[in-house]
């Protein structure tokens, strides 16, 4: 049982008045806990105050995947929650869970309301909240960008592997086909072939396309295995092999003919393998080349939505921004979500920290994503309003409810289920526009459709 002298001795007591002490004694409840209890729930509502009489208690968050310990409560007299006294939706900013065996006041918040009015316990309370708000708050947030950090890098791994993988693979493959190349010249020269021949087969070469775009893929089989055929009826050996190459680059079997009438039969088959290895290399290097490009795009779109190499504040053009990030995030979005951009000409450029614009475009677009389950529309446009410049992400999701708006801006709410959320994500985003840029941003919503709609003072300078 609490006793009078045991709330006296507390440091959170001081100068309170026995009367006083007296009312939270007949509003209070004792809660004996053991290792692993939970006491109270991240995001539920603050409707009880609790003061910690003896144990301890861990503050525990979602965050990810992951329960984190963000604080600890180990000495008498440390307190949490009853928010609700003084916020409608005051939610607990974090689970309470004992750690040793212990027991904690709990006081329910209407009666703390009470309570709060004339006594000096108010000043307690009031400055004790914003140094455990701030401290789980910030924690929170380290914890979340660390969380976000490792999100992209595992993203950009993603992305970095596929292309890296390809141009592996295209490199084995080039130097299996340069030493076919090689034999087949061998081949031709111990053919005894002319030097009018060799011309022949060349021309013939250049008739044939390996980076032609768009071929009919059920053309194509259809010429590989007539192809094939016609290697088989003609004594051509490694058909399989030969027939890919050359009809992936426009071959068929009235060209296989001519190389015949102009090689005759003994410099066929390596004719047509120095012609099938030809094609192959030209088609493997352009798969090289076009996944090195690749990467260096990758790279290219870190460095930009990192701003690593420029300075803080600078002219910035919030679509290279966005595209940046939508390169950073292609991993998340999928091939099942259409992305839209509608860019306008007119979009000013305007000066403003880059990295902190892309951390924005990255919650709000990460939050599209999760609205839309993974498949739907988004479209992000950008256009000049007035002096400033307006940013839209639209997804087709299921929309948020007038009460869900109401509360999209502030800390620690989400709608996600538990452990895909912090809740950080646009209170992070409102900051940075409104605190740091001067702007505003705003939520509109109906069912299949919902905006988030940035602007931004082209002529202010962040803070």
């Amino acid at each position: 049982m609490i006793t009078h002298a045991e709330l006296r001795a507390l440091a959170l007591f001081d100068g309170i008045t026995d009367e006083a002490i007296a009312e939270v004694l007949a509003e209070a409840e004792e809660v004996p806990f053991d290792t692993g209890d939970r006491l109270w729930t991240e995001g539920a509502p603050a409707e009880s105050w609790w003061v910690l009489l003896d144990g301890t208690i861990d503050l525990v968050r979602r965050v990810g995947r992951e329960d984190t310990v963000l604080a600890l409560f180990d000495a008498p007299g440390r307190w949490a929650g009853g928010f609700i006294a003084w916020d409608a939706d005051g939610a607990y900013l974090a689970t309470g869970r004992g750690r040793d065996p212990g027991r904690i006041m709990r006081v329910p918040a209407a009666a703390l309301k009470r309570l709060l009015e004339g006594v000096p316990l108010a000043g307690h309370i009031i400055d004790g909240l914003f140094h455990t708000a701030r401290a789980v708050e910030s924690g929170a947030r380290e914890r979340e960008a660390l969380v976000a950090l490792g999100t992209l890098a595992a993203g950009l791994a993603h992305e970095l592997n596929n292309p890296a993988s390809a141009a592996v693979r295209a490199v084995d493959s080039l130097a299996q086909a340069s030493a076919r190349l090689l034999d087949s010249l061998g081949r031709l020269s111990q053919a005894g072939i002319t030097a009018a021949q060799f011309a022949a087969l060349d021309a013939l070469r250049s008739e044939l396309d390996p980076l032609a775009l768009r071929r009919d893929a059920i053309a194509t089989a259809d010429r590989e295995d007539a192809i094939s055929d016609w290697l088989d009826a003609n004594g051509v050996g490694d058909g399989w092999v030969l027939a890919p190459p050359l009809a992936a680059a426009g071959a068929d079997p009235d060209w296989c003919r001519r190389m015949r009438e102009a090689l005759g039969p003994a410099a066929l088959d390596p004719g047509l393998g120095w012609v099938a290895s030809a094609m192959q290399m030209t088609s493997l290097q352009s798969e090289v080349k076009e996944s090195t490009q690749r990467i260096s795009n990758l790279i290219s779109a870190v460095k930009s939505y990192s701003q690593l190499d420029r300075a803080s504040v600078q002219e910035t053009d919030v679509r290279e921004g966005i595209d940046s990030t939508l390169v950073m995030l292609q991993h998340r979005i999928g091939d099942d979500i259409v992305v839209e951009r509608q860019f306008a000409e007119d979009t000013p450029r305007i000066h403003a920290i880059a990295a902190e614009l892309n951390q924005v475009w990255t919650n709000l677009i990460d939050n599209a994503v999760d609205a839309m389950d993974g498949q739907g529309r988004l479209i992000i446009a950008t256009r000049a309003d007035g002096d400033s410049v307006l940013v839209e992400v639209t997804d087709s999701g299921t929309g948020m409810s007038p009460e869900v708006q109401a509360k999209a801006f502030k800390p620690f709410f989400t709608t996600k289920d538990v452990g895909k959320g912090t809740g950080l994500g646009l209170d992070i985003s409102r900051r940075i526009v409104v605190e740091r840029h001067g702007g505003d941003i705003a939520v509109d919503s109906v069912p299949g459709r919902t905006t988030m709609r940035v602007r931004l003072p082209g002529s202010s300078t962040a803070k």
